[in-house]
């Protein structure tokens, strides 16, 4: 876990908003709910709600994925996102054990 890569994700302001969509996709994502979460989300559906393009969508999504944040499945044409959560885990040891 490189701690450098991870803050610097995590300094912006909608690439916290992403992840925190991406904590409950169900209540966060309903128009997905017919085709189910088992990926995660598709990457338009967090571009639509962003409201940004959709190369700075890409762009983050792919920060937060390079710092270990979140996963990517890639399913036919479509990409989907879900979070690491066992790299929330080591990140909440690391702050709790060393900062």
């Amino acid at each position: 876990m490189e701690q450098v890569e991870i803050f610097k994700a995590l300094s912006n302001k909608s690439r916290l908003q992403m992840l925190e969509w991406l904590k409950e996709p169900e209540l966060n994502f309903p128009d997905q709910i017919t085709a189910g979460f088992e990926h995660g989300v598709c990457v338009g559906q967090i571009q639509a709600k962003a409201g940004l393009t959709q190369s700075t969508v890409s762009e983050y999504l792919s920060i937060l994925q390079r710092a270990g944040l979140i996963e990517s499945t890639r399913v036919g044409q479509w990409t989907y996102y879900k979070r690491n959560e066992s790299a929330f885990e080591a990140l909440s040891k690391l702050i709790e054990s060393n900062l």
